[in-house]
């Protein structure tokens, strides 16, 4: 079963905007972010009215640098890690946009991606724009533990992501262009620690890109960057094992968002950055902009997620992972 779809008509990313929090901005990416929160609870009541006010933060400044008004999105594709995505639903629920709610976990701004220009590249959308978020303080009251509670993080554990990222794909448009993707398989080897995130979705980032490069017919160095979503240390690791046991070398092009977004010197963020706000703030905060500037001309992004449910980890089941791997260049062909 053929995973890869390379678009005839390609499509371009118009505009992007990343939001992030106090740590974000403290770490070296920092000045790549539109705004940036100092105060959690983005001067709300709760985490989660903060993660909302900050995935529409992320959506309008989106809008802003583009000259757009919600009124020229066709679309939306939308998500985050809570019940019922409702960060995304009470964020851009005032924006009046027509609106099709996605969970890819940490995968999500890529599903999104891939959704809103595969719309546009049939034509069914003339600009269609993907959102996501992802809040540490909401993602562990509904993952693990509430903070009060004040449990102890093993070495493994990766710190989520304060942050959101918009983008809009257009017909219409200059580089960024998307150029193609492929859409993943659940994997799941039997990984159970919900703190380690990295390990259990490590298998979905290799099964997706192999199947890319072999369908494609490309090679690693093919690209400037294979850059997958949050696998932090140890994912990252086992993921350029799992290539060189299929005589495949990703060490050269290989970064991860939940590698770049944190200084590990600085900051006790443990394995890395995660959540469905780290890959989307570091795609359109730092990587689309190089693309544009064509300082990076072909980039393999490969989000990826663990679609874990608390209620089903806590009953003893296993993790099962995806990822979805979207080719940006800064050429159509």
């Amino acid at each position: 079963m053929k995973q890869t779809i390379i678009f005839g008509s390609v499509p371009s990313i118009i505009s992007s905007a990343a939001v992030g929090g106090k740590m974000e901005g403290e770490g070296p990416l920092g000045q790549y972010f539109d705004k940036i929160n100092d105060d959690p609870y983005l001067s709300t009541e709760t985490f989660e009215q903060g993660e909302s006010k900050l995935q529409k933060e992320a959506m309008l400044h989106m809008l802003q640098k583009a000259s757009l008004k919600p009124d020229d999105i066709d679309i939306i594709f939308g998500g985050d890690l809570l019940n019922q995505c409702t960060g995304t639903t009470y964020g851009i629920r005032d924006l009046n946009i027509p609106f099709l709610g996605l969970y890819g976990a940490c995968s999500t701004m890529a599903e999104g991606l891939i959704c809103a220009s595969a719309f546009v590249s049939s034509g069914y959308a003339q600009k269609a724009a993907a959102v996501t978020s992802s809040h540490f303080c909401s993602a562990e009251r509904q993952y693990r533990y509430p903070l009060n509670y004040g449990g102890q993080r093993p070495p493994t554990a990766q710190w989520t992501a304060t942050a959101g990222g918009a983008l809009c794909v257009s017909a219409e448009g200059e580089a960024p262009f998307v150029r193609g993707c492929a859409i993943g398989k659940i994997e799941d080897l039997g990984i159970t620690d919900a703190n380690n995130m990295g390990a259990a979705m490590a298998p979905a980032a290799w099964s997706t890109i192999s199947a890319f490069l072999r369908e494609t017919n490309k090679l690693p160095s093919d690209f400037d960057m294979i850059l997958t979503g949050d696998l932090g240390k140890v994912g990252s690791r086992l993921l350029c094992e799992l290539a060189e046991k299929e005589n495949t070398d990703l060490r050269s092009v290989h970064s991860d968002c939940g590698l770049m977004l944190y200084s590990f010197e600085d900051q006790d963020v443990h394995a890395g950055g995660s959540g469905c706000g780290c890959c989307a703030s570091v795609l359109c905060g730092y990587i689309l902009p190089k693309i544009q500037r064509s300082e990076l001309h072909n980039v393999l992004f490969a989000a990826t997620g663990a679609l874990m449910s608390p209620t089903l980890n806590q009953q003893g089941e296993t993790i099962p992972s995806i990822s979805h791997a979207v080719w940006i260049s800064d050429s159509r062909e």
